[in-house]
């Protein structure tokens, strides 16, 4: 087998191996983009499917302050049918309680949470009504609604700028056993991924080195034969 024979093979190698680089990096990042679901509750399962008053033993909560209510399923306090269970954010003790998730999510720079959740007024003509919602450090929001208003979804995307593990957390304004429902919610994270020109790049820069390296090999054969 002649050099110069060696030396094409050598180059298509080279060129195959950048693009099969490539090829693992852009499915790496396929992979590392789809959205990772961390939390997601309905309510509907808890306590057999029957609604209780100063509800504790949620499958994905903790109540870390006052109380909260379950309601809603089987006529129990249900204000609004056809929802399932839900919570009442203000329980039946005169003191709102805080649902904090038993999981703690963790988040790197560049990650990007979507939160989804639903909010109602109290149904029971008593004004307005507050709940605050946190991710630790990564978000906070005071939500107010009027006693009369339906279930409404809200959703928040942000980009994670510091990394941090954090916890989600439904905290209830007031002490009157009249508060905001809550129901459905959702919490996913995507993670970053290198832009595609970085990946074209990548494939350009392997093509150039092999052509690179051949014309190399070549110059290097026709001095020797001077």
């Amino acid at each position: 087998m002649t050099t110069s024979t060696v030396l094409k093979r050598l180059s298509k190698i080279s060129i195959a191996i950048a693009a099969f680089t490539a090829i693992g990096i852009a499915t790496s990042a396929s992979a590392r983009a789809a959205s990772i679901v961390l939390l997601e509750d309905n309510f509907d399962t808890e306590n057999g499917g029957t609604g209780v008053l100063n509800y504790n033993k949620f499958t994905n909560w903790n109540v870390t302050d006052g109380t909260v209510d379950l309601i809603g399923s089987n006529n129990f306090y249900n204000y609004l049918p056809n929802n399932g269970l839900y919570v009442d954010t203000d329980g039946s003790s005169l003191m709102a309680g805080k649902l904090e998730s038993k999981a703690a999510f963790t988040f790197d720079v560049g990650d990007i949470f979507n939160l989804t959740f639903q909010l109602a007024g109290d149904q029971r003509n008593n004004g307005n009504n507050s709940v605050n919602v946190s991710l630790g450090s990564l978000f906070n929001e005071r939500f107010t609604l009027p006693s009369t208003d339906n279930f409404t979804t809200f959703t928040r995307n942000i980009t994670v700028t510091s990394a941090t593990t954090a916890k989600l957390a439904f905290d209830g304004v007031g002490g009157d056993n009249i508060g905001l429902l809550l129901d459905n919610v959702k919490l996913t994270k995507t993670t970053s991924v290198p832009e595609p020109t970085s990946i074209l790049g990548v494939l350009a820069f392997g093509a150039f080195s092999a052509t690179s390296l051949c014309k190399r090999k070549q110059l290097q054969k026709a001095a020797v034969k001077a």
